[in-house]
């Protein structure tokens, strides 16, 4: 059965027992297919949903997040081509409990591909070097085509800071911006 062909058809499908077996079937069989690394990375993300949908925001989990902050976020289960799982992010704005998100990561080869102020004609222009960043271990490359609102309840840890005042900062925003709205 197609689910999508079922669900367009008949409104009583959503309260069926067979679209909830349907699910847990695929499911399981795609957990299966996984790498274990990336089967860990599925479960983690499927239980911190589990336990924290429900939340109105981090200051639940008492985790006081600010603008400038860098996080360490489960963005969720994702498809090919945006920013998922478990990843550190930049808190950009915050709007009633949701925070505006650049997504990070320390990956060697993704910074090298890196757009940076000394070769901006060979970098590329979705991916911004930030370099060190206190209270990170790595150098970190930023995912400008992939900001977000999140709810802060998807924060699992603050890292680091980013002065909302200073260069950098002030830097990042405009890139988004040129990358939102080119």
């Amino acid at each position: 059965m197609n689910i999508s062909d079922a669900y367009v058809k008949n409104d009583d499908f959503y309260r069926s027992e067979e679209i909830f077996q349907q699910y847990i079937f695929q499911y399981q069989q795609y957990l299966r297919s996984l790498s274990t690394k990336q089967m860990s990375r599925e479960c983690i993300s499927g239980i911190n949903r589990l336990q924290r949908q429900s939340l109105r925001s981090s200051s639940q989990l008492n985790i006081h997040v600010k603008v400038g902050d860098v996080c360490f976020i489960d963005f969720g289960q994702v498809y090919i081509n945006e920013a998922g799982y478990q990843h550190f992010g930049l808190v950009l704005s915050i709007v009633n409990h949701k925070a505006f998100v650049l997504p990070m990561t320390s990956n060697s080869t993704t910074y090298q591909y890196a757009n940076d102020p000394s070769r901006i004609e060979h970098g590329k222009n979705h991916l911004y070097q930030l370099g060190w960043i206190d209270g990170l271990n790595k150098q970190s490359v930023a995912f400008l085509n992939d900001c977000k609102f999140i709810n802060t309840a998807r924060i699992i840890a603050i890292k680091g800071h980013i002065d909302v005042n200073g260069e950098l900062f002030t830097e990042i925003v405009e890139r988004v911006k040129d990358s939102i709205f080119p």
